[in-house]
C-alpha cells in the first residue's frame, strides 16, 4: 500500500477505514492543483471588476450580507470571520475526527470551485503530515451556514492562531508552526468563507460512526450466535429458507452470519425441548439485518457528500458566474445520521434482553450464572448497567434533524442541527460496544455451564483466548474490570 493518499478523485469510506488504520500522508494530485489555480485566478479577476457585490466576499456575513466592505480590508475581513466564529464549547473532538476533518476539508478544497489558493490548502495538507491537529470542540455548530464553530477551531491553527495537539500534547498553534518550520498564512478575499463553510464536522464524525457501526454490526451478529448457543436456543429460526421468502440482504446476510459462527456447534446439534426461542434469539435475522440496511442507506448518503462541494458561494469558471446557495445546510446528513442513530440503538436493546434471558434461570442455566447463587450476585448488575445504556441510547436517539432554531438576526432561519446528531449517533455507536461485550461476558459464561458440550471451534478458540484474560466467574468479583477487558478484546476479534 502506498504511504500516501492522493486527493484527486472519489473518495470511499474504505479509503477512510485505511486512512485511519495506516496513517497515510495527504499529497493533491497535479490536476486538484490546477483547478485550485486556475479557479482562484478566476475569482481574483471577478472581484476586480468595478461595481461587483458577493456574498462573504466583499460584504459582511449572515446578516450582515448586505454591508459592502472596502477592497483593502477584505484580507481583515476574512481574519475577523475566523476569529469571531471560533465559539465552540463542550469536549474535544476526538483525533480521528479531526484528521477526517482534515482530509475532508482539504478534499472539498481541492475540487475547484472555492476560490482558495492553493498556498491556503497546502497550509492545511502540511499541518496534517507535520502531525499538527487543530483543537475542536464538540459544540456550537447548528449544521447549517456550515459547521461554523468548529471549522472556525481547524482554520485557526493556519493563521498562527488557536491551540493544537502535536503528539498527543496541547500547544499553541503559533509554536507548533514555528517548531514544524511553518509560517502562518495571511487569508485572502473569500478564503476564511472557504473554509469555515462546510459540512465536514458532520461528515468526519458520521463517517467515523459509520466505520464503527459497520464493524459493530458483525461482532453483534457473532455475540448473537454464542448466546443462541449458550441459551440452547435453535438454528430453524436462521435456516436460508425463512430469509428468502422475505429477501432482505441484511436478514440474509445475519443469519448466513449466525449459521457460519455456529458452525459445526455440539450443541448446536443436540436435541431441543423448547418449541421456540424468545424474539431476541428467533428474530436476529430479522432485527440485526434492518440495522445493516440501514447502515449501508447512510453509508450511500456520506460517500457522496464527501466527494461534494459544501461551501458557499462557489465559483463556476465554465459558466462565468459566483453563486450563493446553500449546499452548507445538514439537512441530508441530520436525518441520515438520526437514522443510523436510531437503528443502531436497537442492536444494543435486543442485546440486552439476550442478556436478560441467560441470566434468569432458564433452560437449565443456574440463577444469574453462578453457583451458590444469594451469597453470590453474580452477573445480575452487568445486565443493569446494559439496561441503563440501552435507555440512554433510546434518549439519544430521539432526532435532532426535526429541531430548529432561527439564528443570525432571521437570516438563518432553517437549520438542520445535523451536528448535533452527529455527536450523539457517535455516543449511541459507542455504547453499543459495552452492551454487546456484557452480552458476550455472560453468553461466554453460560457456556462452561454447558460443558462437557462444545459450541462451534470458532466459538471455542474465541473462548480459549477470552478466558486467559477474564476467568469463569465461580464467585463474586469486581466486575468493571471484567466488562472493559471484555470491549478491548473484542475490539480485536478479526471476522
Amino acid at each position: 500500500m502506498s504511504s500516501k493518499l492522493t486527493i484527486a478523485n472519489n473518495i470511499t469510506l474504505d479509503d477512510l477505514r485505511s486512512f485511519l488504520k495506516a496513517n497515510l500522508q495527504i499529497e493533491l494530485s497535479p490536476s486538484a492543483k490546477q483547478k485550485i489555480k486556475s479557479n482562484r485566478k478566476f475569482l481574483e479577476k471577478k472581484i476586480a471588476e468595478p461595481g461587483t457585490r458577493y456574498y462573504g466576499i466583499n460584504t459582511g456575513f449572515g446578516a450582515l450580507c448586505d454591508v459592502e466592505i472596502p477592497a483593502d480590508q477584505l484580507e481583515q475581513l476574512q481574519e475577523n470571520l475566523v476569529m469571531s466564529h471560533a465559539c465552540g464549547m463542550g469536549d474535544e473532538v476526538k483525533e480521528e475526527v479531526v484528521k477526517l476533518m482534515m482530509l475532508l476539508k482539504i478534499k472539498g478544497l481541492s475540487l475547484g470551485y472555492s476560490g482558495v489558493s492553493l498556498e491556503t490548502v497546502q497550509q492545511l495538507v502540511a499541518l496534517y503530515n507535520k502531525g499538527i491537529y487543530p483543537i475542536v470542540w464538540e459544540v456550537g455548530s447548528l449544521g447549517a451556514s456550515g459547521d461554523l464553530a468548529p471549522l472556525a477551531h481547524l482554520t485557526l491553527p493556519l493563521i498562527g492562531m488557536g491551540s493544537v495537539r502535536v503528539n498527543g500534547k496541547k500547544k499553541k498553534a503559533a509554536a507548533a508552526l514555528k517548531d514544524a518550520g511553518l509560517i502562518p498564512i495571511k487569508l485572502k478575499a473569500k478564503e476564511g468563507l472557504a473554509l469555515l463553510n462546510g459540512t465536514q464536522f458532520m461528515s468526519a464524525w458520521g463517517c467515523y460512526s459509520i466505520i464503527e457501526a459497520e464493524r459493530v454490526a458483525k461482532l453483534a451478529d457473532l455475540t448473537a450466535a454464542i448466546s443462541v448457543d449458550a441459551f440452547y436456543g435453535e438454528l430453524a429460526p436462521f435456516h436460508p429458507a425463512i430469509q428468502k421468502v422475505r429477501n432482505h440482504t441484511g436478514q440474509i446476510e445475519s443469519a448466513a452470519n449466525v449459521l457460519q459462527f455456529l458452525k459445526g456447534s455440539q450443541i448446536a446439534k443436540e436435541p431441543k425441548n423448547n418449541v421456540q426461542d424468545p424474539y431476541s434469539f428467533r428474530c436476529v435475522p430479522q432485527v440485526h439485518g434492518a440495522v445493516k440496511f440501514a447502515i449501508s442507506q447512510v453509508h450511500e448518503v456520506f460517500e457522496k457528500e464527501i466527494n461534494a462541494v459544501t461551501d458557499n458561494p462557489l465559483i463556476f469558471e465554465k459558466e462565468n458566474l459566483i453563486l450563493s446557495g446553500g449546499n452548507f445546510h445538514g439537512e441530508p446528513l441530520a436525518i441520515g445520521l438520526d437514522y443510523l442513530g436510531i437503528a443502531m440503538s436497537e442492536l444494543a436493546s435486543i442485546s440486552e434482553r439476550r442478556t436478560f434471558q441467560l441470566i434468569s434461570g432458564k433452560r437449565g442455566l443456574p440463577k444469574f450464572l453462578v453457583e451458590d447463587s444469594g451469597l453470590n450476585s453474580g452477573l445480575m448488575i452487568p445486565q443493569y448497567t446494559a439496561a441503563a445504556i440501552v435507555s440512554m441510547n433510546k434518549q439519544l436517539a430521539t432526532p435532532a434533524s426535526v429541531d430548529t432554531i432561527t439564528s443570525s438576526d432571521g437570516q438563518e432561519d432553517h437549520v438542520s442541527m445535523g451536528a448535533n446528531a452527529a455527536v450523539k449517533t457517535y455516543k449511541i455507536v459507542y455504547n453499543i460496544e459495552k452492551v454487546l461485550a456484557i452480552e458476550f461476558m455472560t453468553a461466554m459464561q453460560a457456556l462452561d455451564f454447558r460443558k462437557p458440550l462444545k459450541s462451534s471451534p470458532l466459538i471455542e478458540k474465541i473462548k480459549v483466548a477470552y478466558r486467559k484474560i477474564v476467568p469463569f466467574y465461580s464467585k463474586d468479583r469486581i466486575l468493571y474490570d471484567d466488562i472493559q477487558v471484555t470491549v478491548d478484546f473484542m475490539r480485536d476479534i478479526k471476522l
